[in-house]
């Protein structure tokens, strides 16, 4: 189980291409590859690592040359061999990798690769980010087996429901299991980098001892909030209606300068919008909301008519994940509380661009009146 979105292509090659946004993945991949491939029982010889970290074209230049030797050398006692160009950052579209000297190095590695390895010899190379117009790119991925692992786009309804499996399936390795509002706390506080979840696993896993379920005491312990786990605190906050903690929050993001029209923004309107909607859609209905399969299925099975204004997917059907959050608490509110709120969320966004009123005063109204039963 992968965090990311992996696409394998390619058959059969002696060059292997390891890519994509999530760093983390992609040098746990590369690893467990070049493990894999390199010769057994090989001698020193027989496998080499080269840098591909470049601070400059001449680096660049140096690394390609570097593999062109490596590539073209064989095993002193014969065999196998496997070269990894591991973490290359010259072969974007910055200017380092557009550099008359990066351009030489490329040029020769693909020559190099033109002309085929002998037989034996592998080559490995990693990278997050790769120019696809580039020649040696497209040499790369239409000559070699490519795996491309990139991070779900945060910006983008249900990225959470995508971290939260990678999260179980990490947390069953160290035999850990999450409460449900403990995962749901660890996803917003942790983000969707795999080598953050994975510290904080491992931070969790020894600060646990022989204790194996994971409370969201422990995940408030020991995960430290960052700006995205702010906006899901205050968000949180408002669904307890826990308004003296929305307060806190708030106030910390403002003397941060972080502006009230981006706190009601990212924050405030969307946890009250999921929050009405969780609740209009189970108005009347028997939504089931103890299991998310069950209530994503419910979702889907209304009418189009009845679910064309809920969230969607970009592949079809209701984001069901944000609305399952919000249910657990939506009913606690009412629909009538809630369609208020949503007016008065309205308010409040006018009151920010419009007038000079004390924004702080302006979101403080607005929590204490969604809080207020």
């Amino acid at each position: 189980m992968f965090l990311c979105c992996s696409v394998i292509v390619g058959g059969v090659s002696q060059i292997y291409v390891m890519t994509g946004t999530d760093e983390g993945t992609v040098s746990e991949q590369s690893l467990k590859l070049y493990n894999k491939l390199k010769p057994e029982g090989g001698d020193e010889f027989s496998q080499e690592i080269i840098n591909g970290t470049a601070g400059n074209a001449d680096d660049a230049l140096k690394a390609c040359s570097l593999v062109v030797e490596s590539l073209q050398t064989l095993p002193f006692f014969g065999g196998g061999k496997t070269v990894w160009l591991k973490n290359v950052n010259f072969l974007a579209s910055d200017r380092t990798s557009m550099a008359e000297a990066t351009k030489k190095g490329a040029e020769a590695l693909l020559d190099c690769l033109k002309e085929g390895l002998a037989e034996g010899i592998v080559f490995i190379l990693s990278a997050s980010s790769l120019n696809k117009s580039r020649a040696l790119s497209k040499f790369l991925f239409a000559e070699g087996r490519v795996e491309s692992y990139d991070k779900p786009d945060v910006s983008r309804d249900g990225w959470q429901e995508q971290v939260a499996q990678l999260v179980r399936a990490r947390a069953d390795q160290h035999d850990l299991i999450f409460q449900p509002d403990a995962l749901e706390l660890f996803v917003m506080l942790a983000g969707e980098d795999t080598r953050q979840i994975n510290s904080e696993l491992e931070k969790i896993d020894i600060y646990l001892g022989e204790r194996r379920e994971v409370t969201e005491a422990d995940v408030r312990t020991l995960v430290p909030l960052s700006r995205a786990g702010v906006v899901f605190e205050i968000g949180n906050a408002i669904q307890k209606r826990d308004a003296g903690r929305a307060f806190e929050l708030i106030d910390q993001q403002l003397a941060r300068k972080e502006t009230a029209i981006g706190i009601l923004r990212a924050s405030i309107i969307p946890t009250v919008r999921n929050l009405f909607m969780a609740a209009a859609a189970s108005d009347g209905r028997n939504i089931p909301n103890g299991n998310y399969n069950q209530y994503a299925g419910a979702l889907n099975a209304l009418p189009e008519s009845e679910r064309a204004w809920l969230p969607q997917k970009k592949a079809g059907g209701v984001n069901a994940y944000p609305l399952f959050l919000a249910s657990k608490n939506a009913e606690k509110f009412g629909l009538a509380k809630l369609r208020a709120s949503m007016e008065a969320c309205l308010a409040a966004d006018k009151s920010l661009v419009t007038s000079g009123l004390d924004q702080r005063v302006v979101l403080h109204r607005l929590i204490a009146h969604v809080c207020t039963p």
